[in-house]
């Protein structure tokens, strides 16, 4: 699981929570369903079974993979529309390439983020590389969807390409953990992704036995899902592995902590911190539209149906 990283940790600016600093309790540990997406390739749903009062404003995040793909075996998405909400694809391992139809898109691999801003509609695809359909290889990334505010649901289309060198890189006191800021802020560290509704996402490498406190923003919710390794959450040290999400109470500060002893495969434990200023406001969610009434969801299926979302390009034929 290479990401980013840094050999030496201590050179890197330190997050300690305040001494005062409330700890926020764990709620509820949930473990993620698999299934398939797109053309077929595994994923875990991270969010399943969790009351969307502690997502907010989050809407779902699957985990892609981790899969060794042997030769002609990586797969993707068709392409398909969006709107209303932003998707962001963080690739671990492997590569992904992305299109859409308003001329946004990419390459990622190790590291890298695409940030795409639906808002209004479009089309986008998401594939593996020709080269790495040929050869196969490992696979392992996470698509988040956050939701967008009524005010900003039809705004215009953005895609960002954030690479892996440009996230704020940070650590603890002792320097256990790596901490990487993709997006909003830590404590005052910003990462590099601009987001319409406020939120932090951070990717976080403990090392065995290493305890993390953060402080954490009393008006955000919490989250924490455990990409790979073993550990545990909150002050009363719920136990958390691999595919499982822990919901935090309120608070100004959350502890993640990795156990003494990991799996071979997996030397440090591996966890997505999440929080976001919740939206409240009704939602009306089906497929890939995220508005806020039945009769927006239902504006925008025939928007999609009268090619109003865009067209795929030409070159990539129907």
């Amino acid at each position: 699981m290479p990401a980013v990283t840094v050999e030496n940790p201590l050179t890197l600016p330190k997050v300690v929570a305040p001494a005062d600093a409330v700890a926020r309790p764990v709620l509820a540990v949930k473990t993620a369903p698999s299934g398939f997406e797109g053309e077929g390739f595994p994923v875990r749903r991270a969010f399943a079974g969790i009351n969307y009062k502690y997502l907010d404003p989050f809407i779902m995040m699957d985990q892609m993979g981790e899969v060794e793909y042997a030769a002609g075996e990586p797969k993707g998405t068709p392409w398909h529309p969006h709107r209303g909400f932003e998707t962001v694809t963080y690739l671990i391992d492997g590569t992904f390439v992305h299109q859409d139809s308003n001329g946004g898109g990419g390459t990622i691999q190790n590291g890298d983020t695409q940030w795409m801003t639906a808002g209004s509609g479009l089309l986008h695809i998401e594939a593996p590389p020709e080269s790495l359909v040929t050869s196969g290889g490992l696979f392992h990334g996470l698509q988040l969807w956050v939701n967008l505010p009524a005010k900003d649901k039809m705004m215009d289309p953005r895609y960002q390409d954030i690479r892996g060198g440009q996230v704020q890189l940070l650590t603890t006191g002792d320097g256990g953990a790596l901490l990487r800021v993709i997006a909003g802020e830590l404590d005052g560290h910003e990462g590099p992704g601009i987001t319409h509704t406020p939120i932090t996402m951070i990717h976080a490498t403990v090392r065995p036995g290493a305890e993390v406190t953060l402080p954490w923003r009393q008006d955000f919710n919490g989250l924490a899902y455990v990409l790979a390794g073993r550990g545990t959450v909150g002050a009363e040290r719920r136990p958390v592995e691999l595919g499982q999400t822990a919901v935090f109470g309120a608070g100004s500060s959350l502890t993640v902590r990795a156990d003494e002893k990991q799996d071979g495969h997996t030397p440090d434990l591996e966890v997505v911190l999440l929080g976001g200023q919740p939206i409240r406001e009704p939602m009306a969610h089906y497929g890939p539209f995220v508005m806020n009434t039945r009769a927006e969801l239902q504006q925008a299926f025939e928007d999609f149906q009268k090619g109003l979302l865009g067209s795929v390009p030409a070159v990539h034929g129907m």
